[in-house]
């Protein structure tokens, strides 16, 4: 994976893919698993994900670029679910999933943040069949696997 360096006020900070892996891994431990083996970077071919879901962040400041996560809707509510303390077959509102997957994707978003520079500002979570386009570099896109089901986390940098 490559290695990201980043120049601002005086400071030089780095980062590579096995950060960003390391803080979705504690992301979702924390947050929705207690099981730290939950999400796991995925085995084989990623398969092409059917009736997506993408969260995203956008990052501002001396560097500008997007934190997004994305998967299946089915995962993502399943996700959500599991967030919000509900049942695996309770039923989950569109607004509920926006909310829990959108603060997934902000919780991911800022920790990368803190790699990236001390200084800018994080946008406001959005979840949408499908990000915005955004010009710039895919510096990671890590497949992983979230109960085996596949998610990405993809970070990239703007023109």
């Amino acid at each position: 994976m490559s290695i990201v360096q980043v120049s601002g006020e005086g400071q030089r900070r780095t980062f590579d893919g096995s950060q960003v892996q390391s803080i979705a891994e504690q992301v979702f431990s924390a947050m929705i698993d207690d099981d730290p083996s939950a999400l796991v970077l995925w085995a084989g071919l990623f398969p092409d994900l059917e009736d997506s879901m993408d969260a995203w962040v956008d990052v501002t400041g001396p560097w500008t670029g997007r934190v997004a996560l994305t998967t299946e809707l089915t995962t993502a509510h399943d996700l959500s679910r599991a967030l919000l303390g509900m049942g695996p077959e309770e039923p989950v509102g569109d607004d509920d999933v926006a909310d829990a997957f959108g603060e997934v994707a902000n919780v991911v978003g800022g920790n990368v943040k803190t790699l990236l520079t001390e200084v800018g500002r994080l946008g406001l979570p959005q979840v949408a069949d499908a990000a915005p386009p955004m010009a710039g570099t895919v510096l990671h896109e890590l497949r992983m696997a979230w109960r085996g089901r596949p998610l990405a986390v993809i970070v990239t940098a703007a023109e």
